[in-house]
């Protein structure tokens, strides 16, 4: 039977690299954006695509239905969407925060829980996209951090209550991955480019097709065994000390 998995956020970055790779995989995609289908995936059998304001938690019910409708069932959840880029602490408003959190974490807990009857039937899995920032407190991203922070959490708390039921719940915690903003932000600022390039051990940006390759293996039977983890895609940016020492010469 073709697996069905819902990826939210679809249409663009990091979610549509999500989308082509588990369609490359041979799953059905409900992908879930406020903007259209992008065009890379739209043409293509098995996908499925549904406009909507995930911020509203009527608009979550809505997708929830008519992934049911169309394909009788959900095997995966990846809640992909999300806002990124903030400002520092001091000039982070209460606004700011409520905005990030209504975007990054209340859809999350919403969706998790909306799925979770589907999920119960064919013992599936969720996979949360959380953030190598929700992994190392990082400065200038002060509404950003939390957000992820919590999305760890979800994920944990998830994985303990669930696995009784056959549920596995991991995460996927993305480094810098190219984007045309992420393009622009590293030839343009110096500080992001030392930051996020040089700090990194790899020493570049990432795909959003390799972020898509780690969510389609932990929610495939590969990961059978594998819940409440979350998994660093990021280059080794995480866990670096030191930036590289320059070469001589």
């Amino acid at each position: 039977m073709t697996r069905t998995v819902m990826v939210t956020g679809s249409s663009q970055g990091v979610g549509l690299g999500i989308a082509k790779v588990f369609l490359k995989h041979g799953w059905q995609v409900f992908g879930v954006d406020q903007k259209p289908a992008s065009a890379t995936v739209a043409e293509l059998g098995g996908y499925e695509h549904v406009t909507a304001d995930l911020r509203d938690g009527k608009g979550c019910e809505q997708v929830m239905a008519a992934c049911a409708d169309r394909f009788g069932g959900l095997d995966a959840l990846v809640n992909n969407a999300g806002l990124g880029n903030a400002r520092g602490f001091l000039e982070t408003t209460d606004d700011d925060y409520e905005r990030y959190y209504s975007i990054n974490v209340r859809p999350v807990l919403r969706l998790c829980r909306l799925a979770l009857p589907a999920l119960k039937q064919r013992r599936g899995a969720i996979v949360n996209i959380a953030s190598a920032f929700g992994i190392a407190g990082v400065a200038g991203s002060a509404a950003y951090v939390p957000t992820k922070f919590a999305v760890v959490g979800i994920t944990r708390m998830l994985a303990t209550e669930f696995g009784k039921d056959g549920i596995r719940v991991n995460a996927v915690a993305p480094g810098l991955i190219w984007s045309p903003g992420t393009d622009d932000r590293i030839k343009n600022n110096k500080w992001w480019h030392r930051m996020m390039i040089e700090g990194c051990p790899l020493g570049r940006v990432g795909q959003p097709e390799e972020i898509g390759e780690a969510c389609a293996f932990l929610a495939s039977d590969a990961a059978s065994f594998i819940n409440g983890v979350v998994l660093p895609v990021d280059g080794g940016w995480s866990i670096a000390k030191f930036l590289p020492q320059p070469a001589e010469g």
